[in-house]
């Protein structure tokens, strides 16, 4: 057995658990999240996943893409769902997003956002 065969769950570091909750909860909707003894907060997802935000000194901004979520067919509703909320996607020029901050890579669509802390994370139709 190897780490192809256990579940993965991100833990993301941030640098104001108010302000990161209030993002994680109010924003992007997540409940229920379980106060773990870090400090943090753990948040279940879809088909038994979990998202671990945690408080740290140590953040790194990076342009890469810490986590994403798989929509499937609720992709173009959610991200309506998220607009209305507030959440702002990010706009690139390569790739090319079109005006709802959303790329097209062959079938597939992504779309990007960050947290308060500039954490990217992805939104995908896959």
């Amino acid at each position: 057995m190897g780490l192809q065969d256990v579940a993965i769950h991100p833990g993301i570091a941030v640098s104001d658990m108010r302000r990161a909750t209030e993002f994680y909860e109010g924003k992007l909707g997540l409940s229920g999240g379980e106060e773990t003894e870090d400090g943090g907060k753990t948040y279940r997802c879809g088909h038994g996943t979990t998202l671990h935000i945690f408080p740290s000194r140590y953040i790194a901004r990076s342009e890469a893409t810490r986590a994403g979520w798989e929509a499937g067919d609720r992709f173009e509703e959610l991200i309506d769902e998220l607009t209305s909320k507030g959440l702002v996607f990010e706009q690139y020029e390569e790739p090319k997003t079109d005006e709802r901050g959303v790329v097209t890579f062959g079938e597939v669509k992504v779309a990007y956002f960050r947290d308060p802390d500039g954490n990217t994370f992805g939104l995908t139709n896959q």
